[in-house]
């Protein structure tokens, strides 16, 4: 009976530590190295003059990924040369979705015309370690000295549906906040999009 007990209370521990995996807004985040579709690797380490980064886990098949990506290279277009460029990783599993195999990956940002990398996550880690559970799923990170500070979590807008009815731009909001040395208004707001199909470990 105390061995189940035990168990139970083992089991009830662990969920709870997975629930709460992941960065909250003024944690320090970590640098990454991933491939890009160019075959280079990428790390945040090799922007020197970036004020912050936008990180956007997203990828190919999901309908809310591709509803936002004209957003996202309209936003990396404004923002990178002002210091906060765009960085997106795709952590889905290609063998369960081929639409984000890695070839693919390459055919849909020439179509669509990326500004910014997109880099893979083959082993989803990147991902679980961020605590991102969707596509599209931002972190807005802020360089302090030689930390980068989780400043906003969440959606890039209120309307994944029509860009011309967004009426809160929550992401665009909390860089020009940080920009400004102003305090964000809504540092976390919900991610909607489709769930991360992860890579088992």
């Amino acid at each position: 009976m105390k061995k189940l007990i035990s168990f139970s209370l083992a089991l009830l521990l662990g969920v709870a530590a997975l629930a709460q995996s992941g960065y909250k807004v003024g944690d320090k985040a970590t640098d990454f190295k991933l491939k890009n579709i160019d075959g280079e690797m990428v790390s945040m380490a090799d922007y020197a003059d970036a004020k912050g980064f936008v990180v956007i886990f997203t990828c190919n098949h999901c309908p809310y990924a591709k509803a936002y990506e004209d957003r996202i290279v309209a936003l990396d277009k404004k923002y990178a040369s002002q210091g906060y460029p765009v960085i997106a990783i795709n952590p889905n599993d290609a063998k369960k979705v081929e639409d984000d195999s890695f070839e693919n990956m390459k055919t849909r940002a020439k179509e669509k015309g990326f500004t910014f990398p997109y880099l893979v996550d083959g082993d989803s880690k990147v991902a679980r370690t961020y605590g991102a559970k969707y596509t599209p799923h931002v972190f807005l990170l802020n360089k302090q000295d030689k930390d980068l500070e989780v400043a906003y979590i969440g959606a890039i807008d209120d309307n994944y549906r029509d860009a011309k009815g967004v009426e809160e731009p929550f992401l665009e909001n909390a860089i020009n906040s940080l920009k400004a040395g102003k305090k964000i208004e809504k540092t976390t707001t919900r991610a909607i999009g489709c769930t991360i199909k992860w890579v088992q470990q």
